[in-house]
């Protein structure tokens, strides 16, 4: 956890190295002279920043987009040092060949998105949210899914709560009456089909998967408005027919594609798996 050092400085730790951040345009922006200590030991952060942008001339050339000079605290009091947010930090990892940049991407997309003013701009908790995929060696097309998909759950959630259900039991219930008919499993089965354990099944979806889990999803939540049903019972009777509205397109496809939906892929490859868990 960061400690305070003034009201918008503060020190995150990455593996025991200090990381100066800041706060700017609502979110955090870190200082970019750290993050090449943490990553490379150097002594010198300065000259291998000077030096990385010698050997890679695309960033060289975007430096003003990624670099910003903004007040930090430091041992001789305020100072501008050049900070950059958390996309800016991804773009410079690729620049540093260290075995410390995986395992930083994760750091950096947990802290650079904390609760800076979330309550009062959700769209920082969604931008935390893509980070940590980003991190994660996530593609921008299946984030883009990801994040629609997550927000179709919620929607249908607050359906769920409206029309009378209200107990965790019963939310999982529904939800493995949709899964079971648009993919014939119950999410527990899907994750044994795709050889998980404690992962979260959808982050391991291929980009079909997600969309037939969405089109489930968004079907049984426009029935709910429409029909109003009320209680565990009638909305599990609709959960089954929303799920079989995706359960029909998908049969469809795999019949003009002769290929199957369901998959026991991942769809990260698994020398990533391992970072998710």
């Amino acid at each position: 956890m960061a400690n305070e050092v003034t009201s918008t400085t503060k020190i995150a730790v990455f593996r025991k190295k200090e990381i100066r951040k800041t706060i700017h345009n609502n979110e955090w922006w870190f200082v970019i002279k750290d993050i090449v200590t943490a990553l490379t030991d150097s002594v010198q952060p300065d000259g291998y920043i000077k030096d990385m942008r010698r050997r890679d001339a695309e960033l060289s050339k975007g430096w003003g987009q990624i670099a910003t000079p903004l007040s930090v605290q430091t041992a001789g009091g305020v100072q501008k040092l050049n900070c950059a947010n958390t996309e800016g930090i991804f773009r410079i990892i690729q620049s540093i060949p260290s075995p410390k940049a995986e395992p930083f991407k994760l750091w950096l997309a947990k802290v650079g998105y904390e609760r800076v003013k979330e309550i009062e701009d959700p769209e920082l908790a969604t931008k935390r949210t893509r980070a940590l995929y980003k991190a994660k060696g996530y593609n921008d097309d299946w984030i883009e899914k990801r994040m629609r998909g997550i927000a179709i759950r919620e929607e249908l959630t607050d359906e769920w709560n409206k029309h009378g259900v209200q107990e965790e039991k019963e939310y999982e219930i529904l939800t493995a009456e949709i899964s079971k008919a648009a993919f014939g499993l119950t999410p527990s089965q899907y994750k044994k089909h795709k050889g998980l354990k404690r992962e979260n099944l959808r982050d391991h979806m291929t980009d079909l998967e997600l969309i037939f889990s969405m089109l489930g999803e968004a079907s049984t939540s426009q029935i709910t408005k429409i029909e109003h049903p009320e209680g565990f019972i009638e909305n599990k009777s609709v959960a089954k027919r929303g799920g079989n509205v995706a359960g029909t397109a998908r049969k469809k496809l795999e019949q003009e594609t002769r290929q199957k939906v369901v998959s026991r892929k991942n769809y990260l490859p698994k020398q990533n798996i391992k970072e998710l868990q």
